[in-house]
Order: structure tokens, then sequence, then C-alpha cells
């Protein structure tokens, strides 16, 4: 017996956009997801584009409404782009990447130098930031450098090295994270550079 193929659900059309629709739309948002004023307008404004193609509305009028929405929501606290970045820079960090890629992420967010810079400032403030000890919790997750088998780790060195450097980190950090004689040597990094900072 064959089965017939799983029919497609059909997608629903786009609403009308009112103001109050994306308003309701727009907490629904950010109830899932945490987002910048930036990327939050990215997304209401797709919301608007597809419902002046199905409504023949005039993308403008469906703009001026996102940006007033936006207005609401920042007066509210909801969208609040200095603690969006400082939440994202944390996140980040506690993931192990570097400095560069933390201001790529955030930048591709369209948050501002201002915003990036408060939340860079912060980060080193709460967490004793260095990117040594970024490099070494990129390394733990991934099980590479002082956490492979002995016996792979010299057959892997090149690739490890490889993986930091393509996340952002710079040779040295990664050499040095790499090249540490176990875990316990890494930690040994981490501490002597929260130290001198």
């Amino acid at each position: 017996m064959t089965s017939s193929p799983p029919e497609k659900r059909k997608r629903r059309k786009p609403r009308r956009i009112t103001p109050a629709y994306l308003e309701r739309a727009g907490l629904a948002y950010l109830e899932r997801y945490a987002a910048s004023s930036a990327h939050f307008r990215t997304v209401m404004l797709r919301k608007v584009a597809r419902s002046a193609r199905e409504h023949g509305t005039p993308v403008e009028e469906g703009a001026e409404m996102v940006d007033a929405v936006i207005a609401r929501f920042r007066k509210a606290g909801l969208l609040n782009d200095a603690a969006y970045a400082s939440a994202r820079a944390r996140s980040l960090f506690r993931a192990g990447r570097p400095r560069p890629f933390i201001v790529r992420a955030l930048r591709a967010k369209g948050l501002g130098a201002d915003d990036i810079d408060l939340a860079l400032q912060t980060l080193s403030n709460e967490m004793d930031y260095s990117d040594i000890a970024a490099a070494a919790t990129y390394v733990k997750r991934r099980r590479i450098g002082p956490f492979r088998h002995d016996k792979a780790r010299a057959e892997n060195r090149q690739r490890d090295l490889a993986a930091l450097g393509r996340s952002g980190f710079s040779f040295g950090v990664a050499r040095a994270a790499v090249d540490a004689a176990d875990p316990d040597a890494l930690a040994d990094l981490v501490n002597d550079a929260d130290r001198r900072d």
C-alpha cells in the first residue's frame, strides 16, 4: 500500500496592517525573542511588506505605524537596545566568542557604537572578560586542544588552530589555548590574564 504525500499546509493570507495589529504582533514577537530596535523594525516591516502585497496598501503607511509602535515600546521599556546589547554580549562570551565576533554580531543586529561599547565595558566589569577566557570556553565546549586525547592532539593541532581562527581569535590567543599542556594549565592562563587586567 502506498501512502500519498502529506498535503502542504496552506499559508494563511497576511492580515491588513493596523496599529492595533502591529502592536499585538510586536508584543507576541517580544514575548518569544529578545530584539534590538533595528532588528524588531526589520521583522515588523516584513509583515508590512507581505500585507501590502496582499491588500495593495502603501508600505509607507505601515512603516509609519511600525515606527510609532517602536516609539511606544521604547517608552514602555519593552525595547531597550543597551540592555539587549549587554545580554547578547554576555551570552556570546559564555559561548566562547572573542571580542571581534561579539562586535560583529551586535552590529548585525543593528546596534550602534555607543550601545556596543557600553555592552563590552559592562562585560569587562562583570565577568573579567578576556579573549583567552573566551578561547578556554570555546576549546572546552568543542573538546579540542588540551581537552583532546593525548594521541589526537598533535595530529589535530592545525585543525584546532584553524577552528579558533575562523571564530575570530587572534593567532596568539589560539596558540596559547591549543598548546596549553592540560585543562589546568589553560585555567592558569585565564587566571593570569584576569590578574593583568
